[in-house]
């Protein structure tokens, strides 16, 4: 069987695993052919390696799970935009009479350490 020259598409989606939360984009590049005997085929490449196509079986890369939502592409890298803009959380004050001014002093408990920001899965599907 021959093969007739194929068309190019470029379609890029937004992943998220419904199983751990994580969230990733990926762009492909879509190959449509036709077949000698006028079958048409459709072949994925993303980093310029041949994939399964990601709307039927969507694996997450971070824990395996196949229970992925996919969406147009752009909202995982909007929902990190958003939650690098929002505010640091304000702190509770100190007790009165500790002595010390609100917010100064260690801190204790949960609050200890760094601050860390993650997306929630939620973020991903708000609308504007």
């Amino acid at each position: 069987m021959t093969e007739i020259a194929a068309t190019t598409v470029h379609e890029a989606y937004a992943f998220a695993c419904m199983r751990c939360g994580y969230g990733w984009e990926q762009s492909y590049e879509i190959e449509h052919h036709v077949d000698g005997d006028g079958h048409a085929f459709v072949v994925y490449t993303a980093d310029g390696e041949r994939v399964p196509s990601p709307l039927s079986t969507p694996t997450c890369a971070n824990c395996g799970g196949h229970v992925v939502r996919i969406m147009r592409a752009g909202q995982v890298a909007d929902a990190q935009k958003l939650l690098q803009r929002r505010p640091e959380p304000k702190r509770a004050a100190e007790p009165a009479g500790s002595g010390e001014p609100a917010g100064s002093g260690e801190a204790v408990g949960a609050d200890a350490g760094p601050e860390r920001h993650h997306w929630r899965l939620l973020d991903l599907f708000h609308r504007r």
